[in-house]
């Protein structure tokens, strides 16, 4: 019997580490493609001398700058997102007024019409504005777009905390404001990291806004790759080092708080 345990957890390992290594492949033929010398990027031959001859091409012209934009413009649409969206969500769950659920619907709302739909009204509204190519404009429709995500899923983790913790702490003398920041927001912690985590890899991976309401000044990484795609020919070492580039600060940050993001996707999962 043990020894049929031990097949079965090996068989189980080895499924495992089969299903990763498919998952991973794309990921991983990315990277070697990255670290292949100049004139043999797309060659098959194992093994080869790496090379970071494409990585220092890359920080040579405009794509640092790019690179900036893409983590400014993600990091604050997500910072202002949850410091918005996250006392709205409370607001919403926890306070009792006519047409509430009509308003989280109308807020949910907003994501349910395929983005291209927004493309004519923003262009025409930024341009108005003066809000065209620029990084202000562009962490707008982030933050807008980040805004219902944030409400939706932050009202379903406040909605698991028991109303009694509130007024435990409105009976020891707490605010509505303190009971929020001292006692509600703590224990939604896990939420707040996985809705981080979402709403910083929607902004980060964004191309098609960034590819209409930009041009140079504000131009994301996603789009400056494409810039690398040229009529005379394909740059693969630059896209592939571009591309690798574009995907540690996801990766990091999901590392960061990977505690949080798993507990907060899997809250709910279990009841007692």
């Amino acid at each position: 019997m043990n020894q049929r345990h031990m097949l079965q957890s090996y068989a189980r390992i080895a499924v495992a580490l089969a299903l990763a290594l498919i998952l991973l492949m794309p990921v991983l033929w990315l990277v070697q493609m990255s670290l292949r010398p100049a004139g043999d990027f797309l060659s098959t031959e194992f093994p080869f001398t790496p090379s970071l001859e494409s990585y220092g091409a890359l920080w040579t012209g405009n794509f640092p700058k790019s690179f900036g934009n893409s983590l400014i413009g993600s990091t604050l649409s997500t910072l202002l997102a949850l410091l918005i969206g996250v006392p709205a969500a409370y607001v919403l769950e926890r306070a009792r007024f006519r047409y509430r659920r009509g308003i989280a619907f109308l807020i949910l709302s907003t994501r349910m019409a395929p983005p291209i739909a927004f493309t004519i009204p923003y262009f025409l509204a930024f341009r108005y504005a003066g809000l065209h190519d620029t990084l202000t404009g562009l962490t707008l429709v982030y933050l807008s777009f980040n805004l219902a995500l944030v409400v939706w899923m932050m009202q379903t983790f406040f909605a698991q905390l028991p109303g009694a913790l509130e007024e435990a702490a409105s009976i020891d003398g707490c605010s509505p404001w303190q009971s929020f920041r001292m006692v509600a927001l703590p224990l939604v912690a896990p939420g707040l990291g996985a809705t981080g985590v979402l709403c910083f890899t929607y902004s980060w991976n964004d191309f098609f806004f960034a590819l209409i309401l930009t041009r140079t000044h504000a131009m994301t990484a996603p789009v400056a790759i494409v810039n690398f795609m040229q009529f005379d020919g394909w740059e693969w070492g630059k896209i592939a080092a571009a591309a690798v580039m574009v995907m540690l600060p996801v990766v990091v940050f999901t590392m960061l708080v990977r505690r949080f993001l798993v507990a907060g996707l899997t809250a709910g999962a279990v009841k007692e």
